[in-house]
C-alpha cells in the first residue's frame, strides 16, 4: 500500500501537527509537491501532500478559503503549511477552511525542512515499489509451480484465490463453469454466467470489471468482480474470473495478469493436444463411415477407450447461405465453436464422441469429393449418443447460431453408420433449402416434396412451363391456369371441376384442348400431369 497521510504524520523526525482534517488521514500521498503559488492546481494531478510557507496567501480570511477549495477540487490529499517565515503561526482562518474541506492541514515546525519530508515520502514509496515487484516474483513462482503439477489449471485458480483473499472462478469456452475455488464460491461464480456470455462474443482476450457488485447478487455477497477472457489469438479459451472484499491494489493486479498468462498457455497447450485427438478422431470417424466398423473398434479401444456405445446418431452440421459477417470478419455460424461444445458436453457426461471436420467439397466418408460432383461448404460431422448430451446441446447450439443448419439421421447401430451419414446429408440439404435450424431423417419423408427441393430450381421450372398459359390469360379470354388446376385436382373429371368453376363441362374440354396446343403436351401423359402439378402448386407454396 502507498504511503498514508497518517503513516507520514506518525514519523517522529519529522515532528508534523494535525490541525484540521484529522478524519482523512488514511488518504494515499501520491506524491509531495511544493508551492508558493497563489494557485498551484495547474501543475497537480491529484493525490499529492502540498506543502508551502504561505509566502504569496496574506492573511484575508477570502483569499485563504478560496486557496484551500482550489486545492480540495485539485484532488490534493493534504497541505502543510510550514511555520517561521512568512506566518509564525498557521493563520486561523486556513485552519477553518480545511476544516470545512475535510482538507488534512499539516503544521510544519521551522526545524522540519521540507525536504525532509519529501525524502521520507519517496522512501515510503519506493519500498511499496519494492514489496509490490517482490511479492509480484514471489507469486508468479508460486503460481508456475502450481500450474506444471497435476491438474495445473485447477491448482492456479486455487493459489489465486488465496494469494487475493477472495475468491475464483474458470470457465471453458462455452461459458460452463470448471473451477472454482473455495468452494463457497461457486453460487457467486455461477451468477457471472451472463457477463461471461458478453465477453464471448468479444475478441480475446477482453475483460470487463464489475465495481460494487456483480449482477444478480445479494447485498450481502458484495464484491468486486473482474472478469477476463483467456486466448491468444482472438478467440477464447476460456474465462477466469475473481472476487475480492476491496478494489484489486496493483500488486494484487500484477498477480491476476500472471494467473491469466500461464492459463492462457495451459489452455493453448492442452488445445495442441486437442488437436492431435481431434485428428485421430477423425481419421476414426471415417473409418466407421467407410463400414471398418471392427478396425476402428480395435485402434478406439486403445485410444478413447472404445466407441460410443449402443444406438447412435450422426449430425451434419454446415453453414446457413449468407451467414457471413462484415468483410474481413468471421462468419457468424463458427463450426469450432460446436465442435468445442460438443466435446465439452461429452466430457462432462462422460459420453464417447466422434468428430470430423469436411473440407469444402469433400465427403467425411473416404475425404473425396461427392459423388455428384456437386462442392458443398465446409460441414462437420458427428457421431453421438442417440438422445445424449452431445446430441442435445448440438440441437442447443444450432438454435443459437442463426448462420448454422444440422441434419439429424435416425438413430442407428455404429455398424449402420455409413447409411445414418447418407440419411444426415440428406436431412441438412432439406434444412438449408427450408431455412431451417435442424431437420431430423424421420421429418425428411413426412409432408410435401417441394420443400425438398431447390426454390430457385423449381420456380424457374414451373416459370418456364406456364409462361404461355398465363400469357394467353393476359392477352385472350379464357382462365387456362385456372380450369388446368381445378381439373388437375380433380383428377381429369369432368363434371366434378366444371361445377367447381361454374362452367358447362364443354367449355372445360375446350380450354384443355387448348392447353395442350399451347404447350404441344398431353394431358394424358402421367408424367406431364405430375410436373404441371408441380409447377402450379410450387407458386402456392
Amino acid at each position: 500500500m502507498p504511503p498514508t497521510l497518517a503513516s507520514v504524520v506518525r514519523n517522529s523526525s519529522l515532528h508534523l501537527t494535525v490541525l484540521a482534517g484529522a478524519d482523512h488521514l488514511e488518504r494515499p500521498v501520491r506524491w509531495v509537491h511544493t508551492s508558493e503559488l497563489d494557485d498551484p492546481t495547474p501543475f497537480l494531478e491529484g493525490g499529492e501532500l502540498l506543502l508551502t510557507t504561505g509566502i504569496k496567501l496574506g492573511a484575508g480570511a477570502k483569499n485563504l478559503q478560496a486557496y484551500v477549495h482550489r486545492l480540495a477540487d485539485a484532488g490534493v490529499v493534504g497541505l502543510g503549511l510550514g511555520v517561521g517565515l512568512s506566518h509564525t503561526e498557521v493563520p486561523q482562518p486556513l485552519v477553518d477552511a480545511a476544516a470545512q474541506r475535510g482538507l488534512p492541514l499539516l503544521r510544519v515546525p521551522e526545524p522540519t525542512p521540507f525536504i525532509a519530508i519529501s525524502k521520507a515520502v519517496s522512501a515510503a514509496l519506493a519500498a511499496e515499489q519494492y514489496e509490490a515487484v517482490t511479492t509480484s516474483f514471489e507469486a508468479q513462482e508460486e503460481l508456475t509451480r502450481a500450474a506444471l503439477g497435476q491438474n495445473g489449471t485447477a491448482a492456479v485458480v486455487r493459489r489465486l484465490a488465496a494469494r487475493l483473499g477472495g475468491w475464483a472462478a474458470l470457465y471453458d469456452s462455452s461459458g460452463a463453469l470448471s473451477v472454482v475455488a473455495p468452494d463457497w464460491a461457486a453460487r457467486r461464480a455461477a451468477r457471472l454466467a451472463s457477463e461471461v456470455d458478453r465477453l464471448r462474443r468479444r475478441p480475446a482476450p477482453a475483460s470487463a470489471a464489475l465495481q460494487g457488485r456483480a449482477p444478480g447478487f445479494d447485498t450481502a455477497d458484495e464484491d468486486f468482480v473482474v472478469v477476463q477472457s483467456l486466448g491468444a489469438d482472438r478467440r477464447a479459451r476460456g474465462f477466469l474470473a475473481v472476487g475480492t472484499e476491496d478494489r484489486i491494489s496493483p500488486t494484487e493486479r500484477y498477480v491476476l495478469n500472471a494467473a491469466v498468462a500461464l492459463l492462457t498457455l495451459t489452455l493453448e497447450r492442452s488445445r495442441e493436444l486437442r488437436h492431435a485427438e481431434e485428428r485421430m478422431g477423425a481419421a476414426l470417424l471415417r473409418l466407421v463411415l467407410a463400414g471398418q466398423v471392427p478396425t476402428a473398434r480395435q485402434v478406439a479401444t486403445g485410444l478413447f477407450g472404445g466407441l460410443p456405445e449402443g444406438t447412435i446418431r450422426v449430425l451434419v452440421a454446415g453453414a446457413a447461405p449468407g451467414a457471413e459477417k462484415a468483410e474481413g470478419e468471421a462468419p457468424v455460424h463458427d463450426l469450432t465453436e460446436l465442435a468445442e461444445r460438443a466435446e465439452q458436453a461429452g466430457g462432462r457426461a462422460g459420453e464417447k464422441l466422434l468428430v470430423a471436420r469436411e473440407p469444402s467439397g469433400k465427403d467425411a466418408r473416404d475425404g473425396k469429393d461427392g459423388k455428384d460432383g456437386a462442392a458443398h461448404p465446409e460441414r462437420l460431422v458427428l457421431l453421438a449418443v442417440d438422445g445424449g448430451a452431445v446430441h442435445r446441446a448440438c440441437l442447443g447450439a444450432v438454435e443459437e447460431h442463426e448462420g448454422l443448419a444440422l441434419g439429424v439421421s435416425a438413430p442407428a447401430a455404429v455398424e449402420e453408420a455409413g447409411g445414418a451419414y447418407a440419411q444426415a446429408e440428406r436431412a441438412l440439404a432439406v434444412a438449408l433449402r427450408g431455412g431451417r435450424r435442424s431437420v431430423g431423417h424421420e421429418e425428411v419423408g413426412a409432408g410435401s416434396l417441394l420443400p425438398l427441393l431447390g426454390e430457385e430450381a423449381v420456380a424457374a421450372f414451373a416459370e418456364g412451363l406456364l409462361r404461355p398459359l398465363r400469357d394467353h390469360d393476359r392477352t385472350a379470354r379464357g382462365d387456362l391456369v385456372a380450369s388446368l388446376r381445378a381439373w388437375l385436382s380433380r383428377h381429369g373429371q369432368w363434371d366434378a371441376a366444371a361445377a367447381d368453376l361454374g362452367v358447362h363441362r364443354h367449355t372445360l374440354r375446350y380450354r384443355m384442348r387448348r392447353v395442350e396446343e399451347l404447350l404441344g403436351r398431353s394431358l394424358d401423359d402421367t408424367d406431364v400431369r405430375m410436373e404441371l402439378w408441380l409447377a402450379l402448386r410450387s407458386g402456392e407454396e
